[in-house]
Order: C-alpha cells, then structure tokens, then sequence
C-alpha cells in the first residue's frame, strides 16, 4: 500500500540519491542510498535486508533482530 495510513509512522528527514559510479566516493557501481539517522536504530551499517520494488516504491524486509530494533523505535514514536 502506497500513501499514509494509521499503520504507518512517517520518517522525517530522509534523503535518498542515486549514487552513480565514481572513483572519488569510492562507488564501484551504480546504487540508490537512503539516509537517516533514524533508520540507522533498525539497521545498523553493514546490515543486510531483503529489498523489492511494489507499486509506489520500495519494499524493505527486516530481519528479526531488525523488527526487535523497529518495534522499540515505534515504542519510542508512539509516546510522542
């Protein structure tokens, strides 16, 4: 489902590039970043997820340990 919902927790503040390749970054092929502070409490860097495209967007699946870390995050936007 595309669009908000009350299921659905808006992340602030999200930029997200097309990194295209480029010696000077280091970038070895082409690939699309998403960064947030915020999605760095569920995924931490050098985590692994699972990521297919939907209508509307992108899907990102989230291991077990991910949803552990998602669901305190909710926890914590929920008594906002």
């Amino acid at each position: 489902m595309s669009g908000p919902a009350k299921s659905k927790i808006e992340i602030k503040n999200v930029k997200v590039y097309i990194h295209k390749k480029d010696p000077l970054t280091n970038s070895r092929i082409m690939h699309i970043d998403i960064e947030s502070p915020e999605l760095n409490e569920i995924i931490k860097d050098g985590e692994a997820t699972y990521c297919a495209g939907k209508q509307g967007g992108v899907f990102i699946g989230l291991k077990k340990e991910m949803i552990k870390k998602a669901e305190k995050f909710v926890m914590k936007k929920d008594k906002k």
